[in-house]
């Protein structure tokens, strides 16, 4: 179905990361059906019934973290909740990303949506007004240790709703109240137990693994395309992709790989002419990409599971069941995530780490490609030197596979004694995503320049059209020139996905599915 003809309940409907994405993007409108309002109200008035009642709730009438047992009386419940905003404002850094921001808008107001956090309709229509007419609050990227909620991110993120803090509004930085005032709307006044359902949750961690499921997603499918491109330059066989073989390791990662491959390569008249060359094996970084990119894949799979689930989570404390039944857990715990965010930034830096050997083989001058994939080298360097960036790239990508999940420090004097460090988990992995966007594009410059070296013979047709498709942006060299310009250029193939998505565009004109049969792999 067409994302511009639905719209999504808040609350309601089962989130999806191509759902959020699609809402962030402006192509499917997030509403807020009766039966949602209903619900929200009921928990508001059921957090309203515990503060007449003076009945003692974690955070509706008591202090936050090391003072939840410090009472606050019913008339200061509601300066309670604009002052635990301000107070955990504390970031630090740049900004993050105004896409990320709007992610976690998105994933706070369905979390809030449920109806177990006593919010106010009025405060989830305002985060929706802020989605809708793209005024996205500044965050900035550190100072949450993932534990008690992203508390620091999600207090910066939320301060405009009471006229503090700065947002971006079409592309310029303002102050929030400017913002409100341009549009005739004036702060909310937050109620009992609503700066806290607003800081506590994973949002800020969340938000970061949806970006990295989708990042990741189309990082994994060009470094098949890729991959398989370099394999045709350097005359390797397509033996090991055997069906056959896979189905003796049935990961299911490796088997799509494996199919993903056969299919790239299926009627390529560079495979056939060397059919009989006697080459008994090719290396590694050729010979075990099913199981090399296999292994992310499958990394990559349990990340998009657990994040789903997490999408369609309520990670909030406490939890309002009714004006009599609350209870005070640790659901804002980023802990379900950190590890597989860890876990995929090991992915992404084995998949540039064997992208980088196969930049390596194809410079070697073997199996009737010149050296440096340049004729007149000595004078020119050829292709030696963006090889260079790529051992850094992956070099850089190794020192950040430490895991912060591995780490805590305790905080709230000592009450918050164990922490996941899963914002730096999410922010990190996003990193290695950038350097191994940059990698791919580097093999995908150099496999290019070493397949023309192949003519008059041809690929498959959906490899000559991936290498067409470069060409649009970067010519053939026939001597040295300033490659970082070309890396750029390739990078932003990569990086906005229109190098995947022209792959798959003409796989689907030829009714040839790429990932038949692994629908679970797909977005």
């Amino acid at each position: 179905m067409n994302c511009m003809q639905q719209e999504f309940n808040y609350g309601t409907d089962q989130l999806t990361i191509g759902k959020a994405l699609a809402i962030a993007a402006g192509s499917l409108k997030g509403v807020l059906n009766t039966a949602t309002i209903k619900k929200i109200r009921k928990s508001q008035q059921d957090v309203q019934d515990i503060v007449n009642n003076n009945k003692t709730v974690y955070g509706v009438n008591t202090g936050f973290g090391v003072l939840a047992n410090t009472p606050v009386s019913e008339e200061d419940t509601r300066i309670l909740q604009h002052k635990i905003l301000q107070s955990h404002s504390v970031g630090v850094g740049e900004p993050i990303k105004t896409e990320i921001a709007r992610l976690m808008l998105i994933t706070k107001v369905h979390a809030l949506a449920q109806g177990y956090s006593g919010a106010q309709l009025l405060t989830l229509q305002r985060i929706i007004w802020h989605i809708e007419q793209d005024v996205i609050p500044v965050v900035p990227e550190k100072g949450s240790v993932g534990a008690s909620g992203d508390l620091a991110p999600l207090a910066h993120l939320f301060l405009p709703l009471i006229g503090l803090g700065e947002v971006f509004y079409q592309g310029k930085r303002h102050r929030s109240l400017d913002i409100l005032q341009q549009f005739g709307l004036a702060p909310i006044q937050l109620g009992p137990k609503e700066g806290l359902a607003l800081i506590n949750g994973t949002q800020f961690i969340l938000s970061f693994a949806v970006k990295a499921v989708q990042r990741l997603h189309y990082c994994l499918e060009a470094a098949d395309i890729i991959g398989a491109m370099s394999l045709e330059a350097l005359t390797g066989t397509k033996a090991p992709f055997d069906e056959r073989l896979h189905r003796l390791r049935p990961f299911a990662g490796n088997e799509l790989v494996a199919q993903r491959l056969r299919l790239l390569l299926h009627q390529s008249d560079i495979m056939q002419s060397h059919v009989d060359c006697g080459r008994v094996q090719d290396p590694y970084s050729l010979r075990c990409m099913p199981q090399v990119h296999g292994a992310s894949r499958n990394a990559w799979l349990h990340l998009k599971q657990l994040t789903e689930i997490e999408l369609n989570s309520v990670t909030d404390n406490p939890i309002i069941l009714s004006a009599d039944d609350t209870i005070s857990g640790g659901n804002f715990h980023g802990q379900p995530l950190a590890l597989p965010l860890d876990y995929a930034c090991i992915a992404a830096a084995e998949a540039g780490n064997i992208s980088d050997r196969r930049c390596y083989l194809l410079l070697e001058g073997k199996w009737g490609l010149p050296m440096l994939l340049m004729r007149n080298v000595g004078l020119n360097s050829g292709f030696m030197i963006p090889q260079y960036t790529t051992a850094a790239l992956v070099t850089e990508n190794k020192t950040l596979c430490f895991p912060a999940s591995a780490d805590s420090i305790p905080t709230s004097l000592g009450q918050e004694d164990h922490v996941s460090m899963g914002s730096i988990s999410g922010r990190k992995l996003n990193q290695v995503l950038d350097n191994l966007e940059y990698i791919l594009a580097i093999e995908l410059l150099s496999a290019c320049q070493a397949i023309e070296f192949r003519r008059p013979l041809k690929s498959s047709e959906i490899l000559e059209s991936a290498h067409d498709y470069v060409r649009q942006f970067v010519s053939f060299a026939e001597e040295d020139r300033i490659f970082a310009e070309d890396i750029d250029k390739i990078k932003r193939l990569i990086s906005d996905f229109s190098f995947v998505e022209h792959c798959n565009e003409l796989a689907k004109l030829k009714k040839i599915n790429l990932n038949e049969g692994f629908e679970a792999f797909g977005l």
